[in-house]
């Protein structure tokens, strides 16, 4: 996956390079971590979730603009505020960037459970457990994320199998969408 001349190389460390400046409170999720955590997948984004306060997005923005990231809307920071995304892109690759603000408590154990990964002995990001990518994958429920969530399970055969379905019968039961483990379950 991403090597130092492939084009999410530079999006990618630009990313890392932000994220350190927030105590590394956050994860990269979406394409990039599923062909890390499983196999490769086509992506046109990066994606991230990141522990982050509405007060903190003027800060963030303002460090990841000196990082070579950019709004990819405008009222970037309002729409941050309805939404709980932040639309951006890499300037200088094009490559977009979205960033879901975190807050839930599953998603400060995400965080806290997140595990380093090293890309061409050059980067290092933080990924999700294969677990937990799993749990946000089926709680996103789109077919891509279903075909996702079969790639993590073959490749990744020593899962933690009751969190897995102890949160996601959880977001089932909040969002009233049983389907979200239903779909699932047999696939363990």
């Amino acid at each position: 996956m991403p090597k130092k001349n492939e084009p999410f190389h530079d999006p990618l460390e630009a990313l890392d390079r932000l994220l350190s400046h927030f105590g590394h409170r956050g994860v990269v999720i979406g394409g990039i971590a599923v062909g890390l955590l499983s196999q490769t997948r086509f992506t046109e984004d990066l994606d991230a979730m990141v522990l982050l306060s509405m007060d903190d997005i003027p800060r963030f923005l303002a460090i990841a603009e000196k990082e070579g990231i950019v709004p990819r809307i405008d009222q970037a920071e309002d729409f941050a505020k309805r939404s709980r995304v932040l639309l951006l892109r890499h300037a200088r690759s094009q490559t977009s960037i979205d960033i879901s603000l975190g807050v839930l408590p599953f998603e400060e154990e995400v965080i806290q459970r997140s595990i380093p990964h090293t890309i061409d002995d050059t980067l290092t990001i933080r990924l999700p457990t294969p677990e937990d990518l799993i749990i946000m994958k089926a709680v996103a429920h789109r077919p891509k994320d279903l075909l996702d969530i079969q790639g993590i399970i073959q490749s990744n055969p020593d899962l933690d199998q009751k969190r897995i379905q102890d949160w996601i019968t959880q977001f089932a039961q909040l969002l009233e969408m049983p389907e979200l483990w239903e779909d699932i379950a047999n696939w363990f």
